[in-house]
C-alpha cells in the first residue's frame, strides 16, 4: 500500500517541484510558460476529458448520485467562501479570490493520482467528476466577477463566457461521444496521446506558477480558505456520497477531486478579471503546499 501511495504522489508533487526549479533556473521566460498554459487549456486537457468521458458507459455510472454529492458540496462551499471573505471584511475583488480558492480545483493533480492509484476506471470517473465540477464552478466564478463590475449584470456575456470555456465544451463533447458509443478509429488514439501529455506538462506549469514569496499576504485568510478547500469540501462530499449510497470507487473519485487545491489558472483569472491577484497567488501556493499532507490522508480515508 505504501508503495502504491508513493507511486501516485511522488510523481505528481515531484513534477510540481521540477516545474518550480525549471522556472527559476532553466526556463525563466514567462512567455514560455504562458504558451504552455494555453496549449494545455485549449488542446491537451480538453483531449484528455473527451477521451476519458467518451470511453465510459453512461448507463452504468451513478451520474445522478455523483452530481448531487458534488453540487451540494460546491453550493455550501460557495456560500462559505463568501461568508469567509465577509468575516475578514474583504472587498469584492478579494472575495472572488477566496471564492476561487474555495471551490476551484487543480484537476491535473487529480488525474495523475487517479490514474496511478485506480487505472483506467479511476481516470474515467475522475473525468466524470471533472465534467460535473467545471460547469458549476465556471458559472459561479464568472458571475462573481460580473457582479463586481459597474452597471447592471448582463446575462448573455456571462453565459457566453461559460459556454465557450474549452473544458466545458470538452466535457459536453465527451458525454456526447459516450452516448454515441465512443470515438471513431484513429481519433481515439490521437486524442489519447494529446491527453497523456496534459498531465506532465500541466503539473510542470503549475509548479512554475507557485511562489513562496506570496505567502506573506493575509496568512490567516489563506489558512482559513485552505481549511475550507482541503478539509471541509472533501468532508462534505464524503458525507453526501455516504448518504446517497454511492459505491466505493465513485465515492473515492468524487472526494479526491473535491480535495484538490485550487487551479493555478485562478491567478490568471484574478489578474485578467479584476480580482485580488496577489491574494490569489498566495492562496494557490499555500493550498498546494498543504495538499502534500491532506491529499494522501483523504485518499487513505476513502480507501479504508
Amino acid at each position: 500500500m505504501i508503495a502504491a501511495y508513493l507511486d501516485a504522489f511522488v510523481p505528481a508533487f515531484g513534477l510540481l517541484l521540477l516545474g518550480a526549479f525549471l522556472k527559476r533556473r532553466l526556463l525563466r521566460d514567462d512567455a514560455i510558460w504562458a504558451g504552455i498554459e494555453r496549449l494545455i487549456f485549449w488542446v491537451l486537457l480538453p483531449s484528455l476529458l473527451v477521451v476519458a468521458i467518451g470511453g465510459v458507459r453512461l448507463a452504468e455510472l451513478p451520474l445522478a448520485g455523483m452530481l448531487a454529492a458534488i453540487w451540494s458540496s460546491l453550493a455550501i462551499g460557495t456560500l462559505a467562501s463568501v461568508l469567509l471573505a465577509r468575516a475578514w471584511r474583504q472587498p469584492h475583488a478579494a472575495m472572488t479570490s477566496v471564492l476561487m480558492g474555495g471551490i476551484r480545483f487543480n484537476n491535473l493533480i487529480g488525474f495523475a493520482v487517479a490514474g496511478a492509484m485506480f487505472g483506467a476506471p479511476g481516470l474515467a470517473l475522475g473525468a466524470i467528476a471533472t465534467g460535473l465540477i467545471v460547469p458549476f464552478v465556471q458559472v459561479v466564478t464568472t458571475t462573481a466577477f460580473a457582479l463586481g463590475r459597474p452597471g447592471r449584470l448582463r446575462l448573455w456575456p456571462v453565459l457566453r463566457q461559460v459556454l465557450l470555456n474549452p473544458l466545458i465544451l470538452a466535457c459536453a463533447l465527451g458525454f456526447l461521444v459516450a452516448a454515441l458509443g465512443g470515438l471513431p478509429a484513429g481519433i481515439g488514439p490521437l486524442l489519447r496521446s494529446l491527453g497523456q501529455a496534459s498531465v506532465a506538462l500541466g503539473l510542470l506549469a503549475v509548479g512554475a506558477a507557485l511562489s513562496l514569496a506570496t505567502l506573506r499576504d493575509k496568512p490567516g485568510l489563506q489558512l482559513a480558505t485552505a481549511v475550507l478547500k482541503l478539509a471541509v469540501m472533501p468532508g462534505l462530499t464524503l458525507l453526501f456520497c455516504r448518504i446517497l449510497g454511492l459505491d466505493p470507487l465513485p465515492t473515492a473519485m468524487a472526494v479526491l477531486f473535491m480535495a484538490l487545491p485550487t487551479a493555478a489558472t485562478s491567478y490568471v483569472m484574478a489578474r485578467a478579471m479584476g480580482g485580488d491577484a496577489p491574494l490569489m497567488a498566495a492562496i494557490t501556493t499555500s493550498e498546494h503546499l498543504l495538499a502534500v499532507i491532506t491529499l494522501p490522508l483523504w485518499l487513505a480515508l476513502v480507501a479504508a
